[in-house]
């Protein structure tokens, strides 16, 4: 995984730090410094300021999950103390961390959705100029295999200093393509939605799984100018009638209404924030008395099918001493009038469908 990658999801088991340890825990109970009969402390990255601010939901939910957490009486009696930490998106100061699928495993799935049915596509790509947006690029240009030199007219990156990717977007436009695939943070893939439209460009338009947020993407770039983007989901959508009644959903609305009424139910950040903690709170639960960071890792590398709350169905979080990767199933999804729509099988993340 690329380093943007591995710290999007803003929490990982590999960077619980925890607070000083009292030296009087009775003989059973292990505890490295940080732990203590009654606290675990957890640090966090997130992008609270800078281009991809619109992340920092996933900060906010988690630390509204925790204190739902501590409500309720903490995991096996410890309250938590969440320390998140504002990154600004910069790489000195994040750490190497992750919990969603693949972004380049992601990538060939769309690839192989576009061989299958658009084989004579005159594919453009915009992307992020960095590890994030490369990424992918380099997980679709393996999904295409040997034709990947062929149906590729255009690859043009951006630069996060851009105020505006408008002029990219023309240039795609210019070259004919007719598949657009889009590697862009929210703020960005919402401009690039409204400036195809504005000009009139209607390609097969792939958006990557980051900026699909129906509150922070979807909805300033216009209903109307995302008919028919196609994306992947892992999560169910809040704003999807079919999940109205599913057990998962009402817990979310519960938590939304009663631990966290500020935050946006039509944000998909939100959904993944709250799914994000209880998989650390999970974690945190195996490791009954043994606080040590050794069990710690140990424990988030034996997650045997385990379901947060709002996976959609069919997919499950294992892990194992060899593969540290929370999620590998997805499945294609279409935006229609104002919601997505899933289409097809769950589909192996880890091969690309």
């Amino acid at each position: 995984m690329s380093f943007v990658t591995r710290r999007l999801v803003a929490l990982s088991i590999a960077v619980i730090l925890f607070a000083v340890a009292g030296s009087s825990a009775i003989a059973e109970k292990k505890y490295d410094t940080g732990a203590t009969d009654t606290e675990i402390k957890i640090g966090n990255i997130m992008p609270y300021s800078g281009p991809a601010s619109a992340w920092s939901a996933i900060g906010r939910t988690e630390a509204a999950y925790f204190r739902k957490i501590n409500a309720e009486g903490g995991i096996n009696g410890r309250k938590i103390s969440f320390i998140s930490y504002d990154d600004a998106y910069s790489p000195p100061k994040a750490v190497a961390i992750g919990w969603q699928p693949n972004y380049q495993n992601e990538a060939r799935i769309y690839a192989k959705y576009i061989l299958r049915e658009r084989p004579n596509a005159r594919i453009a790509v915009l992307y992020q100029n960095d590890d994030y947006g490369k990424d992918y690029l380099k997980g679709l240009k393996d999904g295409l295999g040997d034709r990947a030199a062929s149906m590729i007219v255009g690859e043009d990156a951006y630069d996060l200093s851009e105020t505006t990717i408008d002029s990219h977007v023309v240039k795609m436009k210019s070259l004919k393509a007719d598949v657009f695939v889009d590697i862009t943070g929210p703020k960005f893939a919402a401009q690039a939605i409204r400036k195809a439209a504005e000009i009139g460009w209607k390609p097969l338009h792939f958006l990557n799984i980051v900026s699909t947020s129906i509150g922070a993407v979807i909805q300033p770039a216009g209903f109307e100018n995302a008919q028919g983007i196609i994306s992947v989901a892992y999560l169910m959508d809040p704003l999807d009638p079919q999940w109205k009644n599913d057990p998962g959903m009402k817990a979310f609305d519960e938590f939304l209404a009663k631990d966290f009424p500020e935050g946006n139910r039509a944000d998909a950040l939100v959904v993944s924030g709250f799914n994000v903690a209880q998989t650390l709170v999970q974690v945190l639960k195996q490791c009954g008395d043994d606080l040590t960071r050794e069990n710690v890792m140990k424990q988030a590398a034996n997650l045997k099918d385990f379901r947060t709350t709002n996976l959609l169905p069919g997919i499950t979080i294992n892990t194992s001493p060899i593969d540290f990767v929370p999620i590998k199933q997805v499945q294609l999804r279409r935006f229609t009038g104002e919601t997505w729509e899933l289409f097809g099988p769950v589909l192996s993340s880890e091969i690309g469908g």
